[in-house]
């Protein structure tokens, strides 16, 4: 027993020795101090979402950390320790980045390949190095991971370094870096095959020589795709980014066949966001709509000398006193700036001719940002449904900053919500039918949220 443990040590510290000596050590103790006082300081300042953190534990975990980050060995462990504090925030659009050259590895072993999905709350391998098809065949779950059942290892290892305001968001991207590592880490996994055989493996991460996977990756994905369905009578759309404004040139030239379609296919499910303005410009022409009614836009709004005032300031002195009211809640750091707010003009040329049929837009996790902008905009069209799962869960504007040793961080700053006050960050805009996708569908390569979008779409064009 005792070798055993000897045994056991001794590879742990050969392990945490080899992560040192090919990761960086270039931030100095006091810098490693100042990067975290300065995202804790920009939290306080800017955070929009300030009001629903619990300041006393925020506060000391900062202090605790102030001795935290001085011990930790390198650069990597160092910006680890920061995106554990992030994450505290819980925001999808508040995030630490590490420098170039110091992120972990996630699908590599050397041998192996494993891409990693959240399916039916289940760890999937969705993909593997070709190689391996038929030792580890697609469909496969992990099950354990170091001797603990995956949702352990998660609570323990992987959730506590993501931010998200999602838990359901946060239940993808742990699934995805499960077994994210440092080269030279190794992991024992127990993995069932799709027809229950279980299979112990020990995976290290290590540079993999052969690259083809199983099943091989989709062609490059495209900014617009279109295709017909329905015996050419559904127009099937995906608009996959609004970061890049040529999707609206795209758009503009599928015009004419859009113009003969009876029903119309969305699909949001893999737009992760980018300009507000890109999706909105798209929007104009399939509403008969002459005003758009977008998200309502709060940030903080911080008078350092309401904040003093409001030291001295009671919740009595607030009563028919407006600038008491401020003063008061500056010192809370709760008074906001509310964004005026008018809906968006279309602004199309005379005569230009709407696409006004019946449409479905699919949503889901990977919905994010700008598209759930869109979202907002096309919400109450009564010509539009909304169908898959619930979308990504955040927007907002970022405030981006430098940190120490060549990493970055932002910090949201803005609040969205709809027209009428409802919020969606941190829930998810709904679809008004739900359709989930499960492991079988996986396996027979199936997609029911567009299926089911297509035969809705048949009983409405009957």
């Amino acid at each position: 027993m005792r070798k055993t443990i000897f045994l056991l040590l001794l590879f742990s510290v050969s392990v945490t020795l080899y992560a040192q000596t090919v990761q960086r050590n270039t931030i100095s103790p006091a810098d490693k101090v100042y990067g975290l006082s300065k995202f804790w300081m920009e939290v306080n300042y800017n955070f929009i979402y300030l009001d629903k953190v619990n300041r006393a534990m925020w506060d000391s975990t900062y202090r605790a950390m102030i001795e935290t980050v001085q011990k930790t060995p390198n650069d990597y462990a160092y910006y680890r320790e920061l995106q554990k504090f992030c994450a505290l925030l819980k925001d999808g659009h508040t995030n630490i980045y590490f420098p170039g050259g110091v992120e972990q590895m996630n699908t590599m072993f050397g041998d192996y390949r494993f891409f990693i999905e959240n399916i039916d709350n289940k760890a999937i391998i969705v993909r593997v190095n070709l190689s391996k098809k038929d030792e580890i065949p697609p469909g496969s779950e992990v099950i354990e991971v170091n001797g603990k059942p995956i949702a352990t290892h998660i609570s323990e290892n992987v959730a506590p370094y993501i931010s998200s305001s999602t838990d359901y968001v946060l239940q993808d991207e742990c699934i995805n870096r499960l077994l994210q590592g440092l080269e030279g880490e190794t992991y024992q996994v127990k993995i069932k095959k799709p027809k229950g055989e279980i299979v112990s493996l020990t995976l290290t991460h290590k540079r993999s020589e052969e690259l083809d996977v199983f099943p091989a990756f989709p062609a490059g994905q495209q900014l617009l795709e279109f295709k017909w369905y329905n015996n050419n009578q559904t127009a099937y759309m995906a608009l996959n980014s609004f970061g890049d404004r040529k999707i609206d040139t795209l758009f503009l030239e599928q015009l004419p066949q859009l113009y003969k379609a009876k029903s119309l296919v969305i699909d949001l499910r893999n737009n992760g966001g980018g300009s507000t303005s890109i999706g909105s410009f798209i929007l104009q022409y399939l509403t008969n709509d002459s005003l758009l009614y977008g998200s309502r836009n709060t940030s903080r709004l911080h008078i350092p000398s309401f904040k003093a005032w409001g030291k001295f300031t009671s919740p009595g002195d607030t009563a028919n006193s407006s600038w008491a009211k401020q003063a008061l809640l500056t010192y809370q750091d709760k008074f906001y700036h509310h964004f005026d707010y008018s809906p968006m003009a279309v602004r199309l040329p005379a005569g230009t001719k709407r696409i006004v049929i019946p449409t479905v837009i699919l949503i889901g996790h990977g919905t994010a940002s700008a598209a759930e902008d869109f979202l907002i905009y096309a919400d109450n069209q009564p010509h539009m449904t909304k169908m898959g799962v619930n979308s990504f869960g955040s927007t907002g504007q970022p405030y981006m900053f430098d940190m120490p040793g060549g990493g970055s961080a932002r910090i949201c700053t803005k609040r969205d919500t709809y027209p009428d006050g409802r919020e969606f960050v941190g829930y998810g805009v709904k679809p008004d039918i739900e359709v989930r996708s499960t492991l079988n569908d996986y396996l027979q390569k199936k997609d029911p949220v567009l299926d089911k979008a297509l035969e809705y779409l048949k009983t409405k064009t009957k």
